[in-house]
């Protein structure tokens, strides 16, 4: 009997390294750095030159997306450093429910908190034959047209099941662990996985007083309160982080 019980344990065991290793992983964590060249960033600022010192053009920022089958949240790694360059790049958190179809994302805009809603995203992506291993994943290259001009690269993983990705994007069979503007301005890349369970409260967006704005609504409201500022550039308003992503 106690040989048949560990014949049974061990068979468990296999059946679940054997799970994860056909595309099983339907939960767990998953730990990117985003690295932002700011001279890119910034690059319709002829000065930025002047006042940006050559050592702090590359920011880095750790982000941390939890997720199960029918939900993630993507937020920035808690952390008691003093951040140099604070103010160069943003740090969204964002919740996505694939049961309700439903995105929340909290954003600081001038230092003012915004908590937005919207449904999730959909992508058309041109899935290619262009392969590279990331944290020991095989994953493949996908590209986004946003327009003319603008392209996305990412590289999915089809072992880890959830349509899931830093920010807000997905629609690929499988979870993007890298992810990169054309110009090299913006990239994410996973530098851990780990298989476990989120707590269901960790998915869900904190109860808050503030009001939900639709997403649609945020860009007249900033440009009346760029209006009250005398006619501040404008371009922060379709550029919010990532493009227009």
């Amino acid at each position: 009997m106690k040989v048949f019980k560990k014949c049974i344990s061990l068979f468990s065991c296999c059946m679940l390294v054997l799970n994860f290793s056909f595309g099983q992983i339907n939960y767990g964590k998953i730990t990117y750095e985003r690295k932002t060249n700011l001279y890119k960033r910034f690059k319709s600022d002829s000065d930025v030159k002047e006042w940006l010192k050559e050592e702090d053009k590359n920011k880095i920022d750790i982000f941390e997306l939890y997720f199960n089958d029918t939900a993630s949240v993507f937020k920035p790694q808690e952390s008691n450093l003093v951040e140099r360059m604070s103010w160069a790049t943003n740090k969204n958190v964002v919740y996505q429910n694939f049961k309700t179809n439903t995105r929340f994302t909290e954003k600081k805009i001038w230092g003012e908190q915004f908590y937005l809603i919207d449904s999730v995203r959909k992508f058309t992506w041109k899935i290619t034959d262009s392969k590279r291993n990331i944290c020991g994943f095989q994953c493949r290259k996908a590209i986004w047209q946003v327009n003319d001009s603008t392209r996305i690269y990412a590289w999915f993983c089809s072992e880890i099941i959830p349509s899931i990705g830093p920010e807000s994007i997905l629609g690929l069979p499988g979870a993007i662990l890298g992810l990169a503007t054309e110009d090299g301005a913006v990239i994410y890349f996973a530098k851990n996985v780990e298989i476990l369970k989120p707590d269901a409260t960790l998915l869900a967006p904190k109860k808050t007083n503030r009001k939900f704005i639709q997403l649609m609504n945020l860009k007249p409201k900033l440009r009346k309160t760029l209006e009250k500022r005398n006619g501040e550039n404008l371009c922060y308003i379709t550029n919010l982080q990532f493009g227009k992503i």
